[in-house]
């Protein structure tokens, strides 16, 4: 259940990033960041945000050994799809490591 949640958390946020990039172009979205108090903030907000969870992500990952540098790589560029799509890798390996070997 959890995958599923995942899955479509990252489907639905992709979607709206294509959308947003289509409308206004990469560069374009990070300008509408920065238009006024308000989207400023959120973005400062998103960054130290994202600040948090790349730490986490960087620990968590070491201590499972599960791969980093690409979904720190997605996160910088693409925001919150980096998390989700390694959270849904976290989630499978538990799942391949805890189902029961057939014989």
């Amino acid at each position: 259940m959890r995958i599923a949640l995942l899955s479509l958390a990252l489907l639905v946020f992709v979607a709206v990033e294509i959308e947003a990039v289509a409308a206004f172009g990469y560069a374009g979205v990070f300008q509408a960041m920065a238009s006024n108090a308000a989207t400023r903030l959120a973005f400062l907000d998103l960054v130290i945000s994202l600040g948090l969870v790349l730490i986490w992500m960087r620990q968590d990952a070491s201590e499972r050994t599960l791969p980093f540098l690409p979904y720190a790589t997605i996160t910088l560029a693409l925001g919150s799809a980096g998390p989700l799509a390694y959270l849904i890798h976290r989630e499978l390996r538990g799942a391949r490591v805890t189902s029961p070997q057939r014989a």
